[in-house]
């Protein structure tokens, strides 16, 4: 039941990703053509600057599931630090449980918010600007499935607990081994020195 949970959250996470990126490009590229029309051909847009605003909303509320999936969003180091590792479990939850709540809130009150504005129309393209508003509830959803799926993963072994040693992992290139030892050697050479040829 968790992997198959686990397993679908996976593929709507990909989708939301998707969806984020493609909302960026259409952020900037009607951004850029805003600009395009504002200051080269000197007669500006009534359309695009809605257009890149919106996807630019959509494109933060549908990144934010991913975010919350690979637990990038903005967390204390030192309270990790603090806490015994048998105990990181209970310190995830307690933040799952913290984040579970505020988006449940932006699912109830935007799915509201956007009942609520469907009949105001966005100007300069004469549609509900209730589609705007939908990123909130919609994305808020995709997050609380994330929020979910990470909470099980760890406290099933499924993933690790806690945040990743960042530093061990880049470690400089004067602290770690060298490639070859004169041990390993096939003629117990010494790798400093230049090899020596035959009748020599």
């Amino acid at each position: 039941m968790v992997e198959l949970l686990l397993r679908i959250e996976r593929q709507l996470s990909r989708v939301a990703l998707a969806g984020a990126a493609l909302m960026l490009v259409v952020s900037v590229t009607t951004g850029f053509y805003q600009v395009l029309t504002r200051f080269v051909f000197d007669a500006p847009s009534t359309w695009s600057e809605v257009v890149a605003r919106s996807s630019m909303i959509w494109c933060v509320f549908l990144a934010a599931a991913a975010c919350f999936r690979g637990g990038h969003m903005m967390s204390v180091e030192v309270i990790y630090k603090l806490i015994p590792a048998r105990r990181l479990i209970l310190l995830e939850a307690a933040i799952a449980l913290g984040c579970l709540i505020a988006l449940a809130v932006l699912v109830y009150f935007g799915t509201a918010m956007t009942f609520r504005v469907r009949n105001q129309m966005l100007s300069g393209l004469g549609i509900s600007i209730s589609w705007v508003y939908a990123a909130i509830p919609i994305g808020a959803g995709f997050s609380l499935l994330s929020v979910v799926a990470r909470l099980l993963a760890q406290a099933t072994g499924r993933e690790a607990v806690g945040l990743a040693d960042v530093e061990a992992e880049a470690l400089p290139r004067e602290a770690m081994p060298p490639v070859t030892d004169a041990a390993t050697l096939p003629n117990g050479d010494d790798p400093a020195q230049p090899t020596r040829r035959s009748g020599q």
